[in-house]
C-alpha cells in the first residue's frame, strides 16, 4: 500500500496517459479516473493537489478492486447475519454503567434469591433434624446406657450421674425453645429518636447499633447457652470410653453411634464455644470484630488508639451479655432456666448501673 502510494506520489508530477489497454471490465472507469486527476486543469493548479491527487486515485482503485472481487453469496449472507446478529446484542445489553462489580452481581442473583427464598425453609429442617438427634440420644441413654451403669456405678457416682445429665438435658430443652420461639425484634415504626448507625440492607429500616438482620437465627444469648449446655453433655458423654455389650447387636450399634454423634457434636460445638467466648469476652459481635478490626487499622495508620466502647472488661461483658447484676444471679439466671430480659431496650445499649458506677469509682481513684 505504501509502496503503491509513494510510486503513484512520483508518477503524478509526470504527465501519465494510459499507453496500455485495460482488460479490466471497468478499463473505461479507471481509464476516465486517471484523465480525471491528471489531465484536468484544475487538478494540476498547486502542490497540494499534485500531491493528493494520486493518492486519492489509490484509494479509489482499491475499494474499486475490492468491490468487484465479491464474495460468494453464502459466505456473503452469514457474514451479514453475524453483523447483524453483533450490532442487535450490543444494542441490547450494552450499559455505559456496567462493569465487572455490576457482571459480578448479576451472576450471583440466583443465589440471592436461593438465600431468600429457601433458606428459611432450611432453618425448619434443621430444627427438626436438632430435635430428633437429640431425641435419639436421650433415647439410647434411657434404653442401653442405662442399664449398665446401673450394674457397674456405685449409689454416689449414679445419682451425680442421673442429676447432671437431667440438669443438661433440661437446660437443652429449654434454652433450645427460647432459641427459637424468641422474636428477633425489629425497629418500631414511627420513631424518629433511634441512634441509627446505618440502613439495613434487607428490610430497608434504620438500622440501630450493634444489631444485624438475621432470618434464620433469633436469640443470640439463648442459642449460646443452649449450645455451652449441648456441649457440656456431649463432652460428658463422650469422655468415658463406651462399654460394648455383645448381648444385643441393636444395643452395641446404638453405642457406637451414640459415641460417634456425641463426638462430632462436641467438636463442632465445642470449638463454636471456644470462639463466641472469645467475642463476649471482648464485648463485641462477630460483625462487629470485622468493623472494629478495620476501625482499629485505619486509626493505627493515623497515630490514634481505637477503643471499643463496649468493651466493659472481660468478666463485665459476661455479666452484661448474661445478664447478671447481682450475685444470686449466677444461680437464677445462669445455672437455671431463665427467660430474663438483657440490658437495654435494643435501640440503646448504655451501660448497666453497677458498670456505670464501677467506672466512676475507678475516675475518682
Amino acid at each position: 500500500m505504501l509502496a503503491g502510494v509513494s510510486l503513484l506520489l512520483f508518477v503524478g508530477q509526470i504527465d501519465i496517459r494510459p499507453a496500455f489497454p485495460l482488460q479490466h471490465p471497468s478499463s473505461s472507469f479507471i481509464q476516465q479516473v486517471f484523465i480525471e486527476h491528471f489531465h484536468d486543469p484544475g487538478a494540476m493548479r498547486g502542490q497540494r493537489s499534485l500531491l493528493l491527487g494520486p493518492a486519492r486515485l489509490c484509494l479509489r482503485l482499491l475499494l474499486l478492486l475490492g468491490y468487484r472481487r465479491r464474495c460468494p453469496p453464502l459466505l456473503r449472507g452469514l457474514v451479514q447475519r453475524w453483523r447483524y446478529g453483533k450490532v442487535c446484542l450490543r444494542s441490547l445489553l450494552h450499559n455505559s454503567f456496567a462493569g465487572s462489580d455490576t457482571a459480578v452481581d448479576a451472576a450471583f442473583e440466583p443465589i440471592y434469591w436461593l438465600v431468600d427464598n429457601v433458606i428459611r425453609w432450611c432453618g425448619v429442617v434443621f430444627v427438626v433434624l436438632v430435635i430428633v438427634l437429640t431425641s435419639s440420644i436421650v433415647a439410647i441413654a434411657y434404653l442401653c446406657i442405662l442399664p449398665l451403669i446401673l450394674q457397674t456405678y456405685s449409689v454416689p457416682r449414679l445419682c451425680w450421674h442421673f442429676f447432671y445429665s437431667h440438669w443438661n438435658l433440661i437446660l437443652i430443652v429449654f434454652h433450645y425453645y427460647q432459641a427459637i420461639t424468641t422474636p428477633p425484634g425489629y425497629p418500631p415504626p414511627g420513631r424518629n429518636d433511634i441512634t441509627t448507625v446505618s440502613i439495613c440492607k434487607k428490610c430497608i429500616n434504620p438500622k440501630p447499633a450493634r444489631t444485624h438482620h438475621c432470618s434464620i437465627c433469633n436469640s443470640y444469648g439463648s442459642w449460646d447457652l443452649f449450645r455451652e449446655a449441648y456441649a457440656a453433655i456431649e463432652t460428658y458423654h463422650q469422655t468415658p470410653p463406651p462399654t460394648f455389650s455383645f448381648r444385643e447387636r441393636v444395643t452395641h450399634k446404638s453405642l457406637v453411634y451414640l459415641w460417634f454423634l456425641c463426638s462430632s457434636v462436641a467438636l463442632a460445638l465445642g470449638a463454636l464455644t471456644v470462639w463466641h467466648a472469645v467475642l463476649i469476652s471482648r464485648g463485641e459481635t462477630s460483625i462487629e470484630r470485622h468493623i472494629n478490626k478495620k476501625e482499629r487499622r485505619r486509626l493505627q495508620a493515623k497515630g490514634r488508639v481505637f477503643r471499643n466502647h463496649y468493651n466493659y472488661g472481660c468478666l463485665d461483658n459476661w455479666k452484661v451479655f448474661l445478664g447478671v447484676d447481682t450475685g444470686r444471679h449466677w444461680l437464677t439466671r445462669v445455672l437455671l432456666p431463665s427467660s430474663h430480659l438483657p440490658h437495654g431496650n435494643g435501640m440503646s445499649w448504655d451501660p448497666p448501673p453497677w458498670v456505670t458506677a464501677h467506672s466512676a469509682s475507678v475516675m475518682a481513684v
